[in-house]
């Protein structure tokens, strides 16, 4: 990088008012843009911003019209109503949905399994409905289920093993045809 004596003068002037900008009105420019923004980093975004205008526009500075300060408090509350203007302007952004949301199914699907479930059960043994029911619907253990029907555990499991098999043969059958 060449020196500052190599610089075009202008130059070096330019930098010299940014600096001396940034020193004497830094700290409020910040505290202000904070105060608007509410998120530091945006802020220094902001002063940055700020700053920058004023080195491309050094004419507006001594513009007659009120202090430097001023001057630049306005440009960082212009900066952030602009930003704010921007991100109206856009359609808000929506979350997409998962391509492979879950479809709920036809509750039709249920009713036929019910309906097949039931007709299976109907042409059952009661000895071997009353296991189901024992086991499966009221949710007992094989030594409750066989306490309340007053027979023997290992008559409860293969009750409820033939039960179940004649089940599945019965729903195999009617889904088949």
């Amino acid at each position: 990088m060449p020196s500052s004596r190599q610089r075009p003068h202008r130059e070096v002037a330019d930098e010299a008012l940014v600096r001396s900008l940034f020193q004497e009105h830094g700290r409020a420019m910040l505290a202000y843009a904070t105060q608007l923004t509410r998120d530091r980093a945006a802020a220094e975004d902001v002063v940055q911003e700020a700053l920058v205008r004023a080195w491309r526009h050094p004419e507006s500075l001594n513009n007659g019209k009120g202090s430097v300060r001023g001057w630049l408090l306005t440009v960082c509350r212009n900066i952030v109503l602009d930003q704010i203007r921007a991100r109206n302007r856009r359609p808000p952004e929506v979350a997409e949905s998962p391509p492979d949301a879950a479809v709920e199914q036809d509750h039709s699907d249920r009713v036929v399994t019910s309906m097949v479930v039931v007709d299976a059960l109907s042409r059952l043994s009661s000895e071997h409905r009353e296991v189901l029911e024992q086991v499966y619907l009221k949710g007992n253990t094989v030594a409750e289920a066989a306490e309340a029907l007053g027979i023997p555990p290992g008559t409860v499991k293969s009750r409820s093993f033939y039960a179940l098999r004649a089940l599945r043969e019965a729903g195999t059958e009617r889904l088949a045809s």
